[in-house]
């Protein structure tokens, strides 16, 4: 396949630009010739995804961590309505971030070698994709795609306070400190939900996930069952919970354990909308680990929207 990477070079804390003349050594040892580019600012992924498919790629490659994954897969499509900028084009990963959720659901590790054996595959197999309509900060209407998990709640807080950070402590450590912060500010908000358009009820919302992919916050389980190319998004809802919850409990939001806990609850759909109960409130998203702004927000499931290497 034509390969195209696009290279988040502070991924890694900064590890990869640094090592980028190692890296691609080994990559064209694997794959032969293969184009690829550097981003500079946020956003640049979707941009140079997009130029790359347009210019015939066949296959393009997230190197970096969730957010990099999550800007490549919006460079799959060519606006807000799902269109595909070009049918049949290839998600590739090669793992170099701080947190990874996403390669956590395909027991991926941070070695160059599997994830090139992963790419030099022919087979590819289908990855549902999620579509978020949102409120921006400054109070415009915007659209994002996702590969992993949407939520909002405590979570959003959380993203703001760990991407202000250096994440030097690594993935796991900066969101548990994160969450740690996050949750001696955080209250619950009552929130307006609907799935798949039935009749909206109010619950309070410590954190609610709309899942595609398994964990979050470094190494959650919020969703243990989820199944990537399924056609359904698993939604964990957890209302209820505090710091000392988040203090005593952590070791069962990591293993998963905490869908037997009697305030977590669990469902699935195709379609959630959630909007503040309180219209001062401001409920803050997490789109694969970014903080782009917050509810009102529509959360769509787009099925087999894109072929992932694996």
């Amino acid at each position: 396949m034509k390969t195209f990477l696009v290279v988040n070079p502070s991924s890694a804390n900064g590890l990869t630009g640094k090592r980028w003349a190692e890296i691609s050594a080994q990559v064209a040892k694997a794959l032969g010739d293969f184009g690829f580019a550097f981003t500079e600012r946020p956003m640049d992924a979707a941009k140079l995804s997009r130029k790359a498919i347009e210019d015939g790629y066949d296959c393009i490659v997230a190197v970096g961590g969730d957010g990099t994954i999550n800007e490549v897969v919006n460079g799959f499509f060519a606006n807000g309505a799902g269109t595909p900028v070009r049918e049949g084009v290839a998600l590739g990963v090669i793992c170099r971030g701080t947190g990874g959720d996403f390669r956590r659901t395909f027991d991926w590790d941070l070695k160059l070698e599997p994830a090139l054996e992963r790419l030099k595959r022919e087979g590819s197999q289908p990855l549902d994709v999620g579509r978020v309509e949102y409120t921006a900060h400054d109070g415009s209407p915007q659209t994002r795609y996702f590969a992993n998990i949407t939520s909002f709640g405590v979570s959003g807080l959380v993203d703001k306070m760990v991407n202000e950070s250096s994440k030097l402590m690594g993935g796991k450590l900066s969101f548990m400190w994160g969450s740690f912060k996050a949750m001696t500010k955080y209250s619950d908000k009552p929130v307006r939900l609907a799935l798949d358009g039935g009749a909206p009820r109010e619950v309070a919302v410590t954190t609610l996930a709309v899942a595609n992919g398994r964990y979050f916050g470094g190494g959650m389980k919020v969703a243990p069952d989820a199944q990537p190319s399924d056609g359904l998004f698993d939604v964990t809802l957890w209302g209820g919970y505090g710091l000392s919850d988040f203090v005593f409990k952590s070791a069962g939001i990591y293993s998963g354990d905490h869908v037997k806990w009697d305030r977590t609850q669990r469902m699935q759909c195709r379609v959630l909308t959630a909007e503040p109960v309180k219209s001062g409130d401001e409920i803050l998203l997490d789109i694969d680990g970014e903080q782009p702004g917050r509810l009102p927000c529509k959360i769509s499931l787009l099925p087999a929207a894109i072929r992932l290497k694996t």
